[in-house]
């Protein structure tokens, strides 16, 4: 490709409403335009990485087994009513209606379509084990686009679709499929992990998430730098403590603590360390008739230390709060308390709560809790002694670093991650509701397994400029750059020479494989230059007429410092070593 016949369209400064660095890089790389909130015209540059990026899928998806077809974008409502998500979904799941006034939905997802197509098609255990798969158009109405394609409203994913037997026969195909997107994420040349993580809305029974590792990613990925362990921060399990509750030490007293409301403020102005004291969170759980109609609620005080913070998925899986969750109203509080928050405990109730205690508050003594009085909180708390163990005792907490790694092989580390894959075991979750079944080898019908797994295809790249940038702009791995490499001639409309030996790198490089671009719009060498860093090419070759009279070419990688000189001849071979290395 020559530059003239391609489009270029840099900018010195990215737009104001451009925020994080992956936003502003693509931004002003002219990668994409913005058409709406959270929706991008992907541009040349762009889309010639988001082609390299499905190439790889599809060659790793294909050598895995999985079969390509293309599922529509506008879905008809009937599907998703028969699992209960066109309900259940919620205001991101875009319903739309024809002229008929038949309703849709602009698919953020395509489980019922592909359910829908195994129950016509997969009739017989004979044709299973199948996966299908492919890549297309999403859209969900985010609240609040933003993060240019890191979080957009319309993207485009791979996700494909197992379905087997039996429970052994989809473990074989999800462990395909984990392997298959280990070796697509090595081939983008990016530095992540796989790490265990929740079902979440979706459902099933196993789970990975594949987390780009950039320090500006959103989600926390715990893992253990000693082991293998990785999990996200909503399952990453926090261990109850090895030591057993201390005997009491102290007296059970009511302090004053005017106008300290928060855990911090309390441990202060009493002058105990965070550790000593109990943050007391009040959630409800409503009864409904027949109708769905609220018709009762029951109060549960979740008990956790002053320096720890709640994990919503963990506490969603407690026996009684499974069924859905809420905070407490001011009234419930003051009904059963007494009190405002900032001074609930469990003591001294008015009325009785459920109450559950995080594993590390269980094993707390001589604690600070609040008094359900305005001002006053207690100190010298302890178990057993002052008020009866807890309901329950359970793990309701984020980990925090350095807390024991659940696989016992050492403490817990923190990173920041960015999530671009997940694949579920799904089980029987679609298949049941949709009644896909298939004859087995006796002729009685069953339930197809199901597995899923998604690719963010176009998060990709915002996800690898995170983690791959400098002051100058982006720097691609070379397997996914939109072009491996640029010939820049200096003075090429002045120099026969100049343009005579661009002309033969670049047709040499072609003619070995390389994705090279030659740059023939006769720009000046510092904005020339400054394009190519700015886009992220991987290797720049100049060629200039001080050069080829020493018979040399200044090449250099985009992470280098400085240029290395390579003798004419030898150019091709350094290139492609350098992009194999």
């Amino acid at each position: 490709m020559k530059a003239s016949q391609f489009f270029i369209s840099t900018l010195k400064e990215a737009p104001a409403d451009a925020e994080v660095v992956s936003h502003k890089l693509m931004m002003r790389a002219g990668m994409i335009k913005r058409l709406g909130a959270g929706i991008y015209n992907y541009m040349p540059m762009g889309l010639r990485v988001i082609r390299k990026v499905e190439r790889i899928i599809r060659e790793e998806m294909e050598r895995a087994g999985a079969v390509e077809l293309l599922m529509p974008v506008v879905q008809p409502a009937e599907l998703w009513q028969e699992t209960g998500r066109f309900d259940k979904m919620g205001p991101e799941l875009m319903r739309v209606k024809d002229r008929h006034d038949r309703d849709f939905i602009i698919q953020p997802t395509s489980e019922e379509v592909v359910t829908d197509i195994a129950r016509q098609e997969l009739r017989s255990y004979k044709q299973l084990p199948k996966n299908f798969y492919h890549i297309q158009t999403k859209f969900r109405d985010e609240r609040r686009p933003r993060f240019g394609v890191m979080r957009g409203r319309e993207f485009t994913m791979k996700d494909a679709y197992s379905f087997d037997r039996d429970p052994a026969g989809a473990a074989k195909s999800y462990e395909a499929m984990f392997a298959a997107y280990k070796r697509i994420f090595d081939r983008f040349g990016l530095t992540y992990r796989a790490v265990a993580a929740d079902t979440g809305a979706i459902g099933g029974d196993l789970s990975h998430e594949f987390q780009v590792i950039a320090k500006t990613g959103e989600d926390a990925i715990i893992y253990c730098p000693t082991s293998d362990y990785a999990a996200n921060i909503e399952l990453a399990e926090a261990l109850a403590p090895a030591t057993p509750r201390a005997e009491p030490t102290q007296p059970l007293a009511k302090t004053l603590t005017p106008g300290k409301s928060t855990c911090a403020d309390v441990a202060e102005f009493l002058g105990l360390p965070l550790t000593r004291s109990l943050k007391s969170l009040v959630l409800a759980t409503d009864t409904l008739d027949d109708q769905g109609h609220p018709v009762g609620s029951t109060v549960w005080l979740l008990l956790l230390r002053g320096d720890h913070e709640m994990n919503e998925v963990k506490v969603g899986k407690v026996p009684g709060l499974k069924e859905g969750f809420r905070f407490a109203t001011l009234a419930e509080i003051d009904e059963h308390f007494g009190c405002k928050p900032g001074y609930l405990g469990p003591l001294g109730l008015k009325k009785p709560v459920k109450i559950i205690a995080d594993r590390t508050v269980a094993a707390m003594s001589d604690f600070c809790c609040g008094a359900n009085e305005a001002d006053y909180h207690l100190t010298g708390v302890n178990w057993g002694r002052d008020l009866p163990e807890p309901d329950l005792v359970a793990d309701l907490r984020n980990v925090v670093e350095g807390d024991p790694s659940p696989d016992g092989k050492g403490v817990l580390a923190i990173e920041r991650g960015i999530e671009v894959g997940h694949v579920f075991y799904l089980g029987t979750k679609y298949s049941k509701a949709m009644n896909a079944t298939f004859l087995d080898e006796t002729g009685k019908p069953a339930l197809m397994e199901m597995g899923c797994y998604g690719i963010g295809v176009t998060r990709i790249l915002g996800a690898a400029i995170e983690q791959n940038h400098d002051a100058r702009g982006i720097i691609w791995p070379a397997s996914i750059a939109p072009f491996q490499a640029v010939v820049c001639p200096i003075g090429m409309d002045r120099s026969d020479a100049v343009k005579e030996a661009a002309v033969r790198l670049y047709e040499e490089l072609s003619a070995a494989g390389v994705d090279v671009l030659l740059d023939d719009r006769g720009e000046r060498p510092g904005a020339m230059f400054a394009d190519w860093e700015l886009v992220g090419v991987p290797v720049r070759v100049v060629v200039s007429d001080r050069g080829l009279k020493e018979g040399l070419l200044e090449v250099q990688g985009r992470r280098d410092a400085e240029a290395s000189k390579v003798a004419l001849a030898e150019v091709g071979a350094f290139v492609k070593a350098r992009l194999q290395a």
